[in-house]
């Protein structure tokens, strides 16, 4: 293989295939090297096969939702907003609906809907797919001439590197991308998972394994310091917690090892002290002659009783009509706040997002071009930019794109 082409992407993912697009749509002659049989394996994932591909606001709300370095972004998005993303693929045949928290999704639910339509895009442009996975990017007196793969060189003026973090390394999301930024001279940020399951210590979350709490609200704290709160559901697992409320809180736990986290359930959350206290006590009042552990079925599911009986301090065996006021007090207090400890996170293969990687002091805001190699571009998961649930991340990856590849194709025009 000894093909030439203007610009060569790495990687099929959301941020190289709207970096081909907007290239070959500028009158490049693109090439995107992907390992994987189809583009855009992991997108099809995404949103557990939904794919929540932007989040229906405005740009300064984008912004907020992105915890590190959100100014970077300011340009990118202002020239790819939400609404532009939306618009984008509503043209490709792609209808939209848009769900609670602004999130927006495909009318059918499809995420192979969206990566197809982005496919048959790309198609129509000419873009050659390479099924091969990049070993090196090929430079010259500080300029990009090349990018190597395991069968030849593919020669070019531009690179984009658009491979994604270490989530879902199947995926071919596998890291490599770093090493490829990494040897050219680029800073790396320390990966971490984001938005990720967390472990617990605490051994009732393994004995309520596959309980799922709907309709709950859920406060994440640093150092005793709230940080997140949220209404939502999560589920409880052999490990710890999951679920979207969990994802969410995670992505607000930057320092982990260094801080302490903890996560308080809020059981009752349609209830304020007072009014859960008059409930409990008309509990109370109705199974008067019953032992404790057997008076909460109309409060709490079977799967959480023992647990909750444990964690009140008053003994299961104790009769209703004998329970103090303290006590009922205390059992309240637990039904607001049900403690659940954090030990950290599980295993950046489990985790949605990568936060960390390439340095974004290194790159040009406004094309993405790296600051550092001249004609390497980098967009999407690879750069240090994550953002919370609600369609953010992939927003990042599409405004990111757009900005890589509306620069190349200025610069083949010129």
């Amino acid at each position: 293989m000894n093909e030439s082409y203007d610009l060569v992407v790495i990687g099929g993912g959301p941020s190289g295939m709207m970096c081909a697009l907007r290239a070959a749509e500028g009158g490049a002659r693109v090439a995107i090297l992907d390992g994987n049989r189809r583009l855009g394996r992991k997108l099809r994932i995404t949103g557990k096969g939904r794919c929540n591909l932007t989040n229906d606001c405005d740009v300064r709300a984008v912004m907020r939702n992105i915890p590190g370095d959100g100014r970077f972004l300011y340009s990118a998005l202002s020239r790819f907003s939400p609404a532009d993303t939306m618009a984008f693929f509503t043209a490709l045949g792609v209808p939209l609906k848009t769900e609670r928290g602004n999130r927006v999704f495909p009318v059918s639910d499809r995420a192979d809907d969206v990566a197809d339509a982005l496919e048959r895009r790309l198609a129509a442009l000419g873009v050659r797919i390479v099924r091969r996975r990049a070993a090196q990017i090929l430079c010259e007196n500080g300029a990009v001439y090349g990018v190597r793969c395991e069968e030849g060189v593919l020669r070019c003026r531009f690179a984009a590197l658009c491979t994604g973090g270490r989530s879902y390394p199947l995926t071919g999301s596998d890291g490599a991308g770093y090493e490829l930024a990494g040897v050219l001279g680029h800073t790396l940020v320390p990966t971490r998972p984001s938005l990720v399951p967390l472990e617990s210590d605490d051994e009732y979350c393994a004995e309520m394994q596959g309980f799922t709490l709907k309709n709950v609200t859920l406060r994440a704290y640093e150092d005793d310091r709230l940080i997140y709160t949220e209404l939502g559901e999560l589920l409880f697992t052999h490990f710890g917690v999951s679920g979207p409320l969990v994802l969410s809180a995670s992505a607000h736990m930057r320092r982990m090892g260094a801080a302490r986290y903890r996560l308080e359930i809020d059981l009752k959350p349609g209830l304020d002290e007072k009014k859960l206290d008059e409930r409990i006590l008309r509990d109370f009042e109705k199974y008067a002659n019953r032992e404790f552990k057997n008076a909460l079925d109309d409060l709490a599911a079977r799967s959480m009783i023992p647990v909750l009986v444990r964690l009140s301090g008053i003994p299961g065996d104790t009769k209703v009509h004998s329970i103090t006021r303290e006590q009922r007090k205390g059992l309240g207090a637990l039904f607001k706040a049900f403690p659940v400890s954090v030990s950290g996170f599980r295993p950046i293969d489990e985790a949605i997002v990568t936060a960390g990687g390439v340095s974004t002091r290194e790159v040009d805001p406004r094309t993405m071009e790296s600051k550092i190699v001249s004609g390497l571009y980098l967009a999407g998961e690879v750069l240090d930019l994550d953002a919370y649930t609600g369609g953010f991340n992939l927003q990042i990856a599409w405004a990111t794109g757009n900005s890589a590849g509306c620069a190349i194709a200025g610069k083949i025009s010129e």
